[in-house]
């Protein structure tokens, strides 16, 4: 056994992915000989951990995503076995990353059904949190969701508005003019993502169930989001979700509620007109914080 393969690829401790990134290198190849046994079952015990909350929490469409899958409950998966069985149902695909997306190449990366994702995964020392996205989170948290016709159709029609959110102040000449309104742009964007992608709640029947991916893949906040007294759960309100900020650091304590993936889709229709018509120039200032590289890519994609 080499020395790469000793040490694995642990998030933020894999030699493979800082030698990636020092090249410059988004997609990469998953080198799968490199997962250690800790790697393993890390995998092994996140999956004992969630199953039975997904029976019990977990909307209908992930619980059968996960049945057509064939994830393998006892290895990490290779993403040609996970995409032999997506790409049948609704044309997408994992795509290995070697970490960070800037938000623009993210989303539209979403257009062409190509989902990111991230091929390292947490320490079993460390199962309960991590702030960065990681395969358990990737794969078992939201891929499932990707083999339902409708939520993946969600997720294209809402990685459209990316090349939109780049185009729109083309015009400006006004550069600060510019700047302000492609990053109130993208906060909303990335707003509108973080409460439904990653934590949104739907109703199934006369119950709550979970179909965000940073719930489906914490075994505490799943079962906190469900039951918790404290955590606020409204009807989905577009103008709230836009202009509300949020931490990633904690458990949420606000949540929001759709009624069905086409109510979903609705809503990414409603977002595209807002997007169009200045709506969404002007969002409540906050988190997410934009970086500079994430306003640069948008910027040289404007026409």
């Amino acid at each position: 056994m080499d020395k790469n393969t000793r040490i694995g690829l642990t998030t933020t401790k894999a030699p493979f992915i800082e030698h990636a990134q020092s090249e410059g290198r988004i997609f990469i190849e998953q080198p799968y000989h490199l997962y250690n046994e800790d790697n393993q079952r890390a995998w092994r015990e996140l999956y004992a951990r969630l199953k039975p909350k997904w029976e019990r929490f977990a909307n209908k469409q992930f619980q059968q995503g996960i049945h057509s899958l064939c994830l393998n409950p006892d290895r990490i998966p290779t993403l040609e076995e996970v995409n032999t069985f997506l790409q049948q149902l609704t044309g997408f695909k994992a795509k290995a990353v070697s970490g960070y997306v800037p938000t623009f190449l993210f989303f539209d990366s979403l257009k062409q059904r190509a989902f990111p994702t991230t091929i390292t995964i947490r320490s079993s020392q460390s199962l309960n949190y991590l702030p960065e996205p990681d395969i358990f989170h990737d794969i078992a948290g939201h891929v499932p969701m990707h083999t339902d016709k409708m939520f993946a159709d969600v997720l294209v029609k809402f990685g459209a508005l990316a090349e939109m959110a780049a185009n729109r102040h083309t015009h400006l000449s006004n550069n600060e003019e510019k700047k302000a309104k492609i990053k109130s742009n993208i906060q909303a964007l990335a707003r509108f993502f973080w409460f439904t992608i990653e934590f949104g709640l739907m109703r199934e029947k006369k119950s709550l169930r979970v179909y965000g991916s940073g719930l489906l893949s914490s075994a505490d906040e799943i079962e906190h989001a469900i039951l918790a007294q404290e955590v606020q759960r409204h009807r989905f309100q577009l103008e709230w979700v836009v202009n509300q900020s949020f931490e990633i650091d904690r458990f949420q304590p606000l949540l929001f509620i759709v009624d069905s993936f086409d109510h979903l889709y609705s809503e990414v229709e409603r977002l595209e007109q807002w997007l169009l018509t200045g709506k969404l120039d002007t969002v409540a200032p906050g988190e997410p914080a934009i970086s500079e590289e994430d306003f640069q890519v948008f910027l040289r994609r404007g026409k």
